[in-house]
């Protein structure tokens, strides 16, 4: 039976619908879920009014701590990464950086863009250690 049908005979006998579970986005939607399981939501939006500010901080979290589900390396990124920390480098070339951000790109789909930088510690942080962790992942 459809779910919508599912719900308007639930609503027509007086049993509550069922609630689809929504995977959480990010940060964000995990707070929200919480504040609703406890009643906080219910008490900021008594004390705050409707339009608490709620939704906006929701997506604000959302935006700076995400959840993302990597992909599955292919055997070239996987060869490429390999070849690049065998290498042990101190120093990433633009167009080395081109070619991770590329391979980042597209095993986390849903992570913030990134362009390449002067700044390597930037880079290191936000590209670098993550595609190591998949890395080493695979040589487990």
């Amino acid at each position: 039976m459809a779910k919508k049908k599912l719900d308007q005979k639930l609503e027509k006998s007086g049993t509550s619908t069922l609630k689809a579970k929504k995977t959480s986005k990010g940060f964000g939607d995990t707070v929200e879920k919480v504040f609703k399981a406890t009643g906080i939501d219910k008490v900021a939006k008594w004390i705050l009014g409707e339009d608490c500010g709620c939704e906006e901080r929701k997506e604000k979290l959302n935006k700076m701590f995400p959840y993302v589900k990597p992909q599955c390396l292919t055997e070239d990124e996987y060869t490429y990464l390999d070849k690049h920390f065998k290498a042990h480098k101190s120093q990433i070339t633009i167009d080395e950086q081109v070619a991770l951000i590329n391979i980042y790109g597209r095993v986390f789909p849903k992570a913030p863009k990134v362009e390449p930088t002067s700044c390597s510690p930037c880079f290191v942080n936000n590209v670098l250690r993550k595609l190591e962790d998949i890395y080493i992942e695979y040589n487990r």
